[in-house]
Formats: C-alpha cells, structure tokens, sequence
C-alpha cells in the first residue's frame, strides 16, 4: 500500500477511535480495545493492538501483537484472540482491514467477558450447593453402625470414668482419714438404706429404745373399777329411799 493510502486509513480510524488510537510511526499505530457491551459486575478489560504495516498491505496480514492493559487473560486466551484476528485479515485480504480487526477484537472481548462471568457463577453456586449439602451432613449426622456405637461407647465409659475420678478427688479434699478410707471402700458415702443393710442390729436396738420410755396401760382395769364405783351409787340410792 502507498503511503498515501496508509494515510488515508489511518486519518479514518483517528476519526472513530480519537481518544484510542496512538499513533506510533509512520507504519504502526496502537489502539486500545474494550469489549463492545459491558454488564454492571462484569469485570473490566482492556487491551492494547498493536498493529505494524508492511509493505505489502493489504495484500498481506499486518503484524499484529497483543499487551494486555486491564483485567486478566492468560497467554492461551490471548493467541486464541490474535489467530481469531488472523483468519478475519484473511478474509479481507486486498482491502483496508484494521477497522474490521478492531470490530472483531471487540465483539470477542464481550464473548470473553460473559463467558468469565457465566463462569464465576456457576462456580459460586458450586460452593454453595457444596456448602449447602456439607450443612445438611453435618446436622442430619453420621448412619450409625455397631463399630461407630462400639467405638462411641468406648470414648463415652472413658470420659466418665475420668470425669468420676475427678469428683471423688475433690470429694475427698473436705473428708477426714476415717472418712476417706470409708469412702475409698465403698465408692461413695453411705445412704441410710445402705447403713440400715451393713448393720441389721440397728433395728433391734431402735425398738429396744422404744421399749423402754413406754408405759404400759391396762384397759380391763380401767373397766372393772368404773363398774364397781356405778353399783356404789346404785346402793347409795337404795338407802336414801328406804329411810324416807
């Protein structure tokens, strides 16, 4: 492409990219290129073209490099971007192409960013489905089997033994010898049931207690005396009558 021709595409992109396009040489220019539609959320990204014209232009493909300016994209995503600019060029080979390119570049970039977030998506709701179903084991708990009781149980006698061992210490803190060695020999303080069991001669001993405060009433005494005092008035009154 003459020079003059070059001039002329270059005077038609610093028309529609004014605040884009840099200028670098009289051959190379660098545009900055944003995705054509942009979400709320969707992370930004920007890249800078960087375009070289040969000779041959536009019988043959400009070189064409990539710098990434915004955002993240790996080495992968940007030769697949650049090989995607390429077979566009190839198709517009014999006519001006840069603003083709750009176009392209463009409407990928939008491609890209959806397809990140559509992405990042499906992955956070991955980790809640993950989260959601770990919450739900958690509380709905384990199937319990013989081994799992068995090994439950082992873990549970061992946790109140030590936690029993632990008690009688501090009950035997406040004891005296002769309570301690009590206590050591029966595990515990004896309850009265237990006291009355170890010694039997306490309930013979209680009612010999009783035995000897009581006092002992005669009821047919009681009896016999109240009839003879009745026949005394009976007589008592004979008497009376006989003298009048």
């Amino acid at each position: 492409m003459s020079s003059d021709a070059l001039l002329e595409e270059f005077e038609v992109l610093e028309a529609i990219y004014p605040t884009e396009l840099s200028k670098l040489s009289e051959r190379d220019i660098q545009i900055d290129v944003e995705p054509e539609e942009v979400t709320d959320g969707d992370d930004p990204l920007k890249l800078n073209l960087n375009v070289h014209y040969p000779d041959e232009y536009p019988d043959a493909l400009p070189d064409l490099s990539l710098e990434n300016v915004e955002g993240s994209l790996d080495e992968d995503e940007l030769n697949s971007l650049l090989n995607d600019l390429r077979i566009v060029g190839e198709e517009n080979l014999g006519m001006a192409m840069t603003f083709t390119l750009v176009s392209h570049l463009r409407e990928h970039l939008s491609i890209l960013v959806r397809t990140k977030a559509e992405r990042r998506r499906k992955e956070e709701s991955e980790k809640e489905r993950q989260a959601l179903e770990a919450e739900e084991a958690r509380t709905r708990g384990t199937p319990v089997t013989l081994e799992s009781f068995l090994a439950w149980k082992q873990a549970f006698d061992k946790e109140m033994a030590l936690r029993k061992a632990k008690e009688d210490e501090e009950r035997m803190r406040g004891l005296t010898p002769k309570e301690r060695d009590e206590f050591k020999r029966f595990g515990t303080r004896l309850s009265g049931r237990q006291l009355f069991e170890r010694d039997k001669n306490l309930a013979a001993q209680d009612e010999a207690i009783v035995d000897e405060g009581a006092v002992s009433v005669d009821i047919s005494q009681y009896d016999r005396e109240r009839r003879e005092e009745e026949e005394a008035e009976e007589q008592a009154g004979v008497e009376f009558s006989d003298s009048d």
